[in-house]
């Protein structure tokens, strides 16, 4: 670094030392600390490699010093991470340390053009920059490893490989301390959890870093809301064969955590070389929409690897459990038997809608099991459906309707892997379209691994697949288009037995959080609205908070290539905003952000072939959006809205509809009521 990299050194430590006794922060939000941090990131690029997005706006600066891999990372002449180190540990040995050697790095730049079978966009064109960076380890274990990094602009990736090399055939990871040192004491926006063992439900909290409580387990997508206006999401891409990442406060420093194999604390990570660790990625923009609309995360993945993909369809389903199970009072039985589900059938095939779902009844499900509840017992069998339901039957009886059939199963009901084979086999026979994975709880090496499994035997079968109980997207659905959805979130099921229920300012977090990974399951369709004081739980017909355009347009406002209708036909017959639901598509050709604030409201604006949709949803607090319609193209559309009546606030199911005329010179004001929401839907003239 030289002198004059010493003595900022030096300065900025004493400035931060000082801060710190100065104040709640340890960081000080100053113009001379900011000029310090960027004079001490110039002088140290001197020597350190150095790797620019295409616009220059984001810098990643990667040097080794004593043995030991750092970087840092500045946006906009603003320094967000400070020196933070890379270290893995290996059984035996740690990348830290060991005559670590530096060899030359190979830097490329890159244009990819690539189609998305499901997405929140239909085609993806990006530039970014890359490097990579070989580096020599003087080891008895691993002795090769190159760090490749990624620079968007709307984001920096990078990742950990493994390649083959001599006497080394295997690998094992203890540990991935990746770190993320933020400057300027950020606000965290994150879903603290008590352990590895998790559904990934939860309510997230927003607190400063240095309130965060130190080893406290927090869940990914994070973001990170800079003081400066400055946003950064904390995620990962290209989850495959490797444990999945966490993040914990650990000495004032956000650092990685992995979630380790089961019935054991110390392996995280068994593999055979060559091998590479998912890409760690941190989304960053002074626009926190930006994040949203952001492509990454499913360009850092491989290319879709089905030849045949004219099968995958995706778009809407019932969802008979939220429910309740409820039919009308007719001569037949709900539960499964062919009756109850063709009535589902026939509703699904008057309104457009693409699938219906056979769940259970009674917690009993539609396939044998000798288990307890709804854990598969010795004698589970997927390929045998209880004595009352004739799956081919209904499968059959649906394709006269133009409904596709779809069902859910445990997955350890699928395990061990005959069961997956035999079981994809008979629904593929029967005529099954698609299938609920749930309950996995876990997102170690194993049971990513069985996941992956599960997606390319389903692909194999032409099944598409939605995974419940389970970790967040990591962008898959580019690599494998029959992943449509992951729950991984706290949702309106939870409205069947939780006090009090979900409210909008839990909605609101969603966008900004869990669904930087990608899509986002709800069980949406709720058409029972109540204010908060009239709420009470019912695990039948059950009753939810916000308004009735606050559901309508968390169609819009989620990604998710399969959005649930899961409230019963009668609750939809007749009712106002209906026909939205059934217009509205599950996958768009292009997404845009129109306006946002974190933990308050957002509006989103969706793109199918010529016409737009708009969704916007805010907390409890009322609010009025204007909205510029320079995003449309030439011309004149013709607006439908829904938005909340003037009484929505006491009668939450009341909206008003209005049809009017708009082009790209308007501007529309959307008024939303405290919990409520708007929804549009444009249509070129």
């Amino acid at each position: 670094m030289g002198l004059g990299g010493l003595i900022v050194d030096l300065i900025f430590n004493f400035y931060r030392y000082f801060a710190f006794f100065t104040t709640t922060s340890c960081y000080m939000n100053k113009p001379i600390l900011s000029f310090i941090l960027l004079l001490h990131f110039q002088l140290a690029a001197q020597k350190n490699i150095i790797l620019s997005s295409p616009s220059g706006n984001l810098k990643f600066s990667f040097e080794v010093t004593n043995g030991h891999v750092f970087y840092q990372l500045i946006f906009k002449n603003r320094l967000l991470i400070g020196k933070s180190e890379l270290d893995l540990v290996f059984e035996g040995s740690r990348l830290s340390g060991n005559g670590l050697r530096l060899n030359k790095p190979i830097f490329r730049d890159t244009t990819e053009s690539y189609d998305l079978i499901v997405g929140k966009t239909s085609h993806v064109l990006t530039r970014y920059k890359e490097v990579r960076i070989p580096l020599q380890l003087n080891s008895s274990g691993i002795k090769k490893l190159i760090i490749v990094v990624k620079a968007f602009d709307d984001g920096i990736a990078f990742r950990y490989e493994f390649p083959q090399q001599e006497g080394v055939g295997n690998l094992a990871i203890l540990d991935e301390n990746t770190s993320f040192n933020l400057l300027d004491n950020p606000m965290i926006h994150s879903l603290f959890l008590p352990n590895y063992t998790s559904s990934h439900e939860g309510f997230y909290s927003r607190l400063p870093l240095n309130k965060i409580k130190p080893d406290t387990l927090m869940d990914m997508p994070a973001l990170i809301e800079f003081p400066n206006g400055i946003f950064m999401g904390i995620t990962e891409a290209a989850l495959l064969d490797y444990a999945g990442m966490y993040l914990s406060v650990h000495d004032g420093i956000l650092t990685s955590k992995l979630s380790p194999l089961p019935h054991q604390a110390a392996i995280k990570v068994k593999a055979v070389l060559p091998h590479q660790s998912p890409w760690r990625v941190m989304l960053v923009s002074d626009r926190v929409g930006a994040l949203i609309e952001s492509n990454m995360i499913t360009t850092l993945n491989e290319p879709c690897k089905l030849k045949d993909v004219s099968w995958i369809k995706p778009g809407k389903t019932t969802w008979t459990w939220w429910n309740g199970n409820i039919s009308p009072d007719t001569t037949f039985a709900p539960g499964n038997n062919f009756d109850f589900n063709k009535y589902y059938i026939d509703f699904c095939s008057k309104n457009g809608i693409q699938y219906h779902s056979v769940i259970e009844y009674g917690n009993k499900e539609w396939y044998t099991n000798d288990g307890i509840g709804f854990e598969p017992g010795p004698g589970v069998d997927v390929t045998r459906p209880v004595r009352s339901l004739d799956m081919k039957q209904i499968c059959d009886y649906a394709n006269t309707k133009g409904v596709d059939i779809r069902v859910w199963v445990h997955w350890a009901a699928l395990f061990p892997q005959p069961r997956l084979d035999s079981a994809f086999s008979a629904l593929e026979k029967w005529g099954v379209k698609g299938l609920m994975i749930d309950f996995m709880d876990r997102d170690d090496q194993e049971m990513v691994n069985m996941q992956t499994l599960m997606l390319q035997k389903a692909a194999e079968h032409h099944l598409h697949v939605q995974f419940h109980g389970a970790y967040k997207p990591t962008g898959l659905s580019r690599t494998y288009p029959n992943e449509f959805t992951r729950e991984g979130t706290l949702n309106y099921e939870a409205d069947k037995w939780t006090e009090g229920g979900l409210n909008a300012d839990h909605d609101i977090n969603m966008p900004f959080t869990r669904m930087l990974a990608g899509p986002t399951d709800y069980h949406l369709g709720g058409f029972r609205a109540v204010t908060p004081s009239a709420f009470k739980v019912q695990f039948t017909r059950p009753l939810v908070l916000s308004t009735r355009c606050h559901m309508m347009a968390m169609y819009v406002v989620l990604e998710s290539y399969l959005g649930m209708v899961a409230d019963y036909p009668d609750a939809y017959n007749g009712q106002e905003g209906f026909e939205f639901i059934k217009e509205v598509p599950t996958v768009w050709d292009q997404t845009k952000v129109l306006d946002a604030k974190t933990g308050a409201f957002i509006c989103i604006a969706s793109r199918k072939g010529n016409d737009w949709y708009i969704g916007a949803i805010t907390n409890h607090e009322a609010r009025t959006i204007q909205l510029p319609m320079t995003f449309l193209s030439g011309g004149q559309y013709t607006a439908e809205f829904f938005h909340d009546s003037p009484d929505s606030d006491s009668h939450p199911n009341h909206l008003l509809k209005e049809i009017k005329k708009v082009s790209a010179k308007d501007i529309v004001e959307l008024k939303l009521t405290g919990s409520g929401g708007a929804v549009m839907h444009l249509r070129k003239d």
